[in-house]
């Protein structure tokens, strides 16, 4: 059928897909929403008069997402006529069919399907033989609902209400049940345009139906004419079934209806075997003894386990990194890591999943990249909270002597997804906690090691499950407090914080849109500057993630949708940066380098937090005294070692610094490390604590754009440090402008951002004699530091 009008002619309607049904023209029928892409959908459909939207079916049930190519080309036409909220997104909608259409164009996936299409008329000129066809399929019709028990009066009346005879088949075609025709049958008759041939589809439907009826009809019949013990039989069969109805079954069918579901389940020929021998114990078993509920129970966890059944893995890359592009900026090295797995999976078929741990602050996308990877893979998702857990019943499970046993986490995750290759996420595996009921770490090591996991035993379950085709994504804040067992079986990805750069992009295209759905409003009403953007991000949050911003941005959102719910005639429709001031009060957070380094004795050193890096200030004083050195700031064991490292070399020095040798001879010396409050650790801050004490003593004071990280020795070189990156970030967002960092680092700065290196100059470090001459202000005399020669005489730098 031919159209001669261009694309833009036609409508462009919102898509809601259906599983398990089809909708036709005169129908009304009521549905269940519950997906992400339809709930979308119907949120936006609320508040719309006549409302119209394009029901299309999917060609198979098991798609949770489908795209175009999973639905049929043609469709119906409804109209919104009411939508009820049965929960959170869970909603009724009740449809009115009005036309079939076809889809011309597609237009879009997010936020939900949408597309052109071109509505198909009915043809509605008649003649001779489809009013006979017609006849046919009404006489045949009430021929059906005669046979059928139980149906109110008023249904055959429907039949002569309807005179067009396409009508009329669309009419019974919709009312027919699953077991009297598939979705697929159903689907070709609303694709069969011509009134004749859709008459003729409906009325063998309805024929094969009657013969049915009156076979079963017959039969009926027969068994009443039995004899007496015929009769016992069938008083006992119904007998059964009223206790079914009651809730008292009888045991048999329980043991049967267990055998029914095992045999479907797909179980392997070992776990077979145990079920086939459990279900024995159980049909010789009382029902009221414990043990039968032991055993019942178990085998229902047997038959509700997944063996067989799998999602089909979308295996297009371009499709893979677009939807991750779509949920998450950034975070480059994971989505090209799965968009490698996507690739070999479609050049070598079969492989096992990949096992990656994801690690960075919090805030920055790993527990919710997991969902978008699930989505991209066409997977189903689970995820599994690790914080705090102690038991390794947990992983594991308990074995089935104990009352009230259940499988462990890992099998109960894999009942609820239902399907072998799901996307399994174990959140903050680095928080699990070790006590006398074992270590679940240890029990994870079976989990996650690709060789092993193919037959995980379970202590509930005690048969081998296979894990191998489930994708484990792990998240972690601090990877120094995972087992290094444990971390050797994982793919560690780090996942960095975020710049002022990224934060700003964040805010634009993802939290700004999310926040203003959220609290009711549209861009129309309220729109962010980028100023007030560079505003909160700078003076009201301070982290490597974005979930204060988000937070930020939610608290002037709902600032303003006070204002108008309070009839405020001018709400502010653009947010600047006097408005989020304003809004959200002074700032809260400054760049103090200026004031805390303008005095001699102070230093500032970069530090890696599992929230990502920081800015640490080294204090140094000195006091009339006997030469005793202290140091304070809740230091542990490396970090004061380092201390008295840099009081050593200092004093090794002295001559060349222009110092007494004997300075510490009448005073003490004290450094400080601010924050007591928070334990600190690590040889990174050593050449930080030489500039604070060398700056005391020479009274000079530490350039305030200056920050610096590294190990010091006694002999004066720069050993290489860790989390260069994180702290190059911090330093960046202190408002540093140069920094120093060992020499041996310089293969790190390749994953420093661009932008933050143009903003930074970085000062590659081999020896502490280079350290001064950088550090102290202009224009101070720095005194010549000396470095031994191969001779044993001074060389001076």
């Amino acid at each position: 059928m031919s159209d001669t009008r261009s694309l833009a002619d036609f409508d462009l309607l919102p898509i809601l897909p259906l599983r398990n049904s089809v909708v036709f023209p005169a129908s009304v029928v009521p549905i269940n929403v519950g997906r992400s892409r339809s709930v979308r959908l119907v949120e936006d459909l609320v508040g719309h008069e006549r409302a119209v939207v394009g029901i299309v079916s999917q060609r198979d049930a098991e798609v949770d997402e489908p795209g175009f190519d999973d639905l049929y080309p043609i469709g119906t036409v409804a109209r919104v006529v009411k939508v009820l909220r049965l929960g959170p997104s869970n909603y009724s909608v009740v449809l009115h069919g009005m036309a079939r259409f076809e889809i011309a164009q597609r237009a879009a996936l997010e936020p939900y399907m949408r597309a052109r299409a071109r509505r198909i008329p009915d043809d509605v000129q008649r003649d001779p033989e489809l009013d006979s066809l017609g006849a046919a399929l009404r006489e045949g019709t009430r021929q059906v609902l005669a046979l059928t028990p139980n149906l109110p009066r008023e249904t055959t009346g429907i039949l002569d209400n309807v005179r067009e005879s396409g009508a009329l088949a669309d009419l019974i075609a919709s009312n027919l049940t699953s077991e009297q025709a598939s979705v697929a049958d159903k689907q070709k008759i609303l694709m069969t345009f011509d009134p004749k041939a859709r008459v003729k589809m409906v009325l063998g439907i309805i024929r094969r139906q009657l013969e049915l009826l009156r076979v079963k009809k017959e039969v009926s019949s027969m068994i009443a004419d039995e004899g007496k013990a015929q009769r016992e039989h069938i008083l006992r069969q119904q007998m059964r079934t009223i206790k079914e109805e009651l809730g008292e079954g009888s045991e048999d069918d329980e043991v049967e209806e267990l055998r029914e579901r095992l045999r479907n389940a797909g179980l392997p020929d070992e776990v077979s075997k145990v079920a086939r021998k459990q279900l024995g114990r159980l049909s010789g078993m009382q029902p009221q003894s414990a043990e039968y509920n032991v055993t019942r129970t178990y085998l229902e966890w047997l038959a509700d386990v997944p063996w067989k059944a799998c999602t089909p893995d979308r295996l297009d890359v371009e499709a893979t990194r677009r939807c991750l592009d779509e949920d998450h900026y950034g975070l480059e090295k994971i989505k090209k890591r799965i968009i490698e797995y996507v690739a070999v999976r479609k050049l070598a078929g079969k492989k096992k999943a990949p096992i990656l741990c994801f690690v960075g602050p919090p805030g920055v996308g790993k527990t919710s990249l997991g969902r978008s990877i699930a989505r991209s893979m066409g997977r189903r998702y689970h995820r599994i909270a690790l914080g705090g857990v102690r038991d390794e019943a947990e992983i594991r499970g308990h074995r089935r002597t104990y009352v009230g046993s259940m499988p462990g986490r890992i099998v109960q995750g894999m009942k609820k997804v239902g399907v072998k290759n799901a996307v399994m996420v174990l959140d903050e595996v680095d928080k699990m906690g070790v006590d006398l009921l074992g270590d679940p770490a240890a029990a994870l090591l079976e989990v996650l090691d690709p060789e092993q996991n193919a037959t995980f035993q379970d202590h509930y379950l005690e048969v081998p499950y296979d894990l191998s085709q489930v994708t484990f994504l792990c998240t972690a804040n601090n990877p120094d407090t995972i087992p290094p067992a444990l971390r050797d079986r994982m793919e560690v990805i780090e996942c960095p914080g975020y710049t002022r750069a990224e934060k700003l992009s964040i805010a634009k295209e993802f939290l700004c849109p999310k926040q203003l759905s959220a609290h009711g409003l549209t861009d129309e009403r309220l729109d962010f500057e980028s100023s007030a953007l560079q505003k909160i991000i700078e003076s009201y949050t301070q982290e490597a993630g974005v979930r204060a911003l988000e937070r930020e941005i939610g608290a002037v959102c709902r600032n303003v949708v006070m204002r108008i719910a309070e009839g405020d005639p001018n709400p502010p429709k653009i947010v600047d940066s006097n408005a989020v001031e304003q809004i959200l009060g002074p700032p809260r957070h400054f760049a103090d380098v200026a004031e805390r380094t303008s005095a001699p004795g102070v230093a500032t050193g970069l530090a890696w937090t599992p929230t990502g890096g920081d800015i640490l200030f080294i204090e140094a004083t000195k006091m009339p005294g006997k030469g005793e050195v202290q140091v304070t700031g809740n230091l542990k064991s490396v970090m004061s070692e380092s201390a008295m490292a840099a009081v050593s070399f200092v004093r090794s020095r002295a001559t060349q610094l222009g110092l007494d040798p004997e300075f510490l001879k009448g005073i003490d010396l004290h450094l400080h490390v601010p924050k007591g409050g928070t334990p600190k650790d690590g040889p990174s801050a050593g050449v930080t604590m030489f500039s604070a004490i060398a700056s005391l003593l020479l009274r000079c004071p530490v350039r305030k754009d200056v920050a610096m990280t590294g190990e010091i020795t006694l002999r004066g070189s720069m050993l290489p440090v860790g989390g260069i990156k994180e702290k190059l970030l911090a330093a960046h967002r202190a408002g540093i402008r140069e920094v120093l960092v060992p020499a041996r680092n310089e293969p790190d700065l390749d994953d420093v951002p661009s932008e933050i290196l143009r903003d930074l100059k970085v000062h590659l470090i081999k020896r502490i004699d280079q350290v001064l001459a950088l550090v102290l202000e202009p224009p101070l005399t720095v005194p010549p530091v000396a470095q031994a020669d191969g001779d044993g005489h001074d060389a001076t730098l």
